[in-house]
């Protein structure tokens, strides 16, 4: 997902869902941890859908070292309300990260099945030339 959100526009006529629809790619929705994700998050997915699009899941972003009760119930909740799993969570202060720890440390983020999930979504009506 793009940085605000997948209706932000890129162009006079052209948002993120538009970039995604041209590509052929699920989209992936990017939501934070704490009070107020569930309804932007399902209102997301649910433009994502009504756009023709797929979303492959959502990932966390920003997920607190120690979570707290909204945290840990949106956790459980975001899947059952979206109608598309958690990928994986990335942690508080992950971006702080060089680029060497950053690229060891995020498979961890990432829920072992996640990679298999965006596989089962995506399948490219046409194939990329060379």
């Amino acid at each position: 997902e793009g940085a605000g959100g997948v209706l932000v526009r890129l162009g006079a006529d052209l948002t993120v869902l538009d970039l995604a629809r041209s590509l052929d790619a699920p989209v992936v929705v990017v939501a934070r941890a704490g009070l107020g994700t569930l309804s932007d998050t399902e209102l997301t997915v649910r433009a994502i859908g009504s756009a023709g699009l797929r979303c492959a899941g959502i990932v966390i972003g920003s997920w607190p070292d120690d979570p707290d009760l909204a945290e840990r119930c949106n956790l459980d909740d975001l899947p059952r309300l979206a109608g598309v799993p958690v990928l994986g969570r990335v942690p508080a202060g992950a971006g702080r990260l060089d680029h060497v720890e950053f690229t060891r440390s995020a498979p961890a983020w990432f829920d072992s099945g996640a990679l298999d999930a965006l596989r089962e979504v995506y399948r490219p009506t046409t194939v990329p030339t060379p």
